[in-house]
């Protein structure tokens, strides 16, 4: 498959004066991000890579415009080498001609990552960066209310209704679970290999409106018709006050929900627990992911070889790495930092577990078959316009994800994406 059929512009610029080698013949890059920790890294790399001189520069994080200023530099000709870009922006980044392939430099290291992550930074033959961080889903869970109730983690999803229905029982102000929006709602569909995208050809697939994505949109629509799920918005104050005083009973999400859940709802340590995530069937082992970013190389950089170098070692150093767990709670995309000593630790708020061994189970078993669309910063603002809806009453889940995918086809015509019949 050729990924250039699958853009509509071409970004043909030149790189950043800051991109190329110094008077010294040293590589000189620049890297734009706004993780937590990034600006430590960067002077760690440096230290230790005197052929390699990087420079980071802070941005806004990407959906608060550091998307767009990375945009608008690589169609000035004068983007940094490096940016960092969420996987499901980074097919949006290809389809505009924004970024820069190095396969040549780092297809040796596939081995290396999780197979689902490899897969969010490539598109056909073409490699865009190095994957960072990823987000395997499980099911977070407050002990407490399920011990007063005898239930036990549910390990299907019909035995996940059950539990929400004897939960709701209890008090009917006590639900299951909260309203899930965008990319915490695609993690469900993910799980299920209910696709929302895919790639035929040199063009692009839409299935949101699926029969597998209208199984799962029945099931959940089904918890919120009999009244199982709060009315807090995921995020929402009112849905971390519902954490603290057991009103919410577990939350469906990835590992990075952990630091949300102890940072919102800080009388509750002791009272939640993490188990994997339900099943669709009593054998099933699929993991759904949210979240997630690459270290991205855009285009026109003049140094690719060394952009790479460093865009894989930040991804792989365990000093490092183990440092950004800490800074900014990221949970690996390679394969041989599983076993970081942050992730083997038992965590006090969770009753000494340790909950990120639920995780690194789980990393690998995301399913690697799911692809971002090309224009998913409308995509989800449609999605969630019909999901908002959908959670409230007026209308279906369904119905939500039938619109976002004829918008989205609408969209992709109109910019001149090709696209399936």
């Amino acid at each position: 498959m050729g990924a250039l059929g699958l853009a509509f512009t071409t970004a043909g610029c030149s790189g950043s004066d800051s991109d190329s080698a110094s008077s010294s013949g040293k590589a000189s890059i620049t890297f734009w991000g706004w993780a937590p920790g990034y600006a430590d890294a960067v002077k760690a790399f440096n230290k230790s890579h005197p052929d390699v001189k990087v420079t980071y520069q802070a941005v806004q994080p990407g959906a608060k415009g550091g998307y767009q200023k990375m945009l608008n530099a690589v169609k000035a000709g004068n983007a940094p080498c490096l940016a960092q870009v969420g996987y499901e922006t980074l097919p949006s980044f290809a389809a505009q001609g924004a970024l820069e392939d190095v396969a040549e430099y780092a297809s040796p290291s596939k081995g290396e990552f999780q197979d689902a992550a490899w897969k969010s930074v490539t598109l056909g033959d073409n490699v865009y960066g190095a994957p960072v961080d990823t987000g395997p889903m499980a099911l977070f869970y407050n002990k407490k209310v399920f011990a007063s109730l005898g239930l036990k983690p549910p390990a299907t999803w019909a035995e996940y209704k059950t539990a929400a229905r004897k939960i709701h029982a209890s008090d009917p102000d006590r639900y299951i679970s909260s309203p899930y929006m965008d990319y915490d709602y695609a993690g469900l569909a993910w799980q299920a290999g209910a696709d929302w995208f895919g790639v035929k050809g040199d063009a692009w697939q839409v299935s949101m409106a699926s029969a597998a994505n209208q199984k799962v949109a029945d099931y959940w629509q089904g918890l919120a018709d009999e009244g199982l799920i709060s009315g807090a918005p995921m995020y929402d104050q009112a849905w971390y006050t519902g954490l603290g005083n057991d009103d919410i009973a577990t939350v469906v999400g990835a590992v990075w929900q952990a630091g949300v859940i102890k940072g919102g709802a800080k009388k509750s340590a002791g009272e939640w627990a993490v188990a994997p995530l339900p099943q669709w069937s009593k054998s099933g082992t699929r993991v759904g992911n949210a979240g997630g970013s690459a270290t991205a190389v855009l285009k026109g950089c003049d140094d690719p070889k060394a952009a790479w170098e460093f865009a894989h070692w930040l991804s792989t150093d365990r000093d490092t790495f183990g440092a950004l767990v800490g800074k900014a709670a990221l949970f690996p995309a390679a394969k041989g930092l599983l076993n970081l000593e942050q992730f083997t630790a038992g965590d006090p708020y969770f009753g000494g577990q340790k909950i990120y061994e639920v995780f690194a189970a789980a990393a690998p078993k995301v399913d690697s078959a799911w692809t971002w669309g090309p224009l998913m910063t409308k995509t989800a603002a449609d999605l969630d316009d019909g999901l908002g809806k959908a959670w409230g009453g007026k209308g279906t889940i369904a119905d939500a994800l039938r619109r976002a995918q004829d918008k989205t086809l609408s969209e992709m015509k109109t910019q001149g994406l090709r696209v399936a019949e």
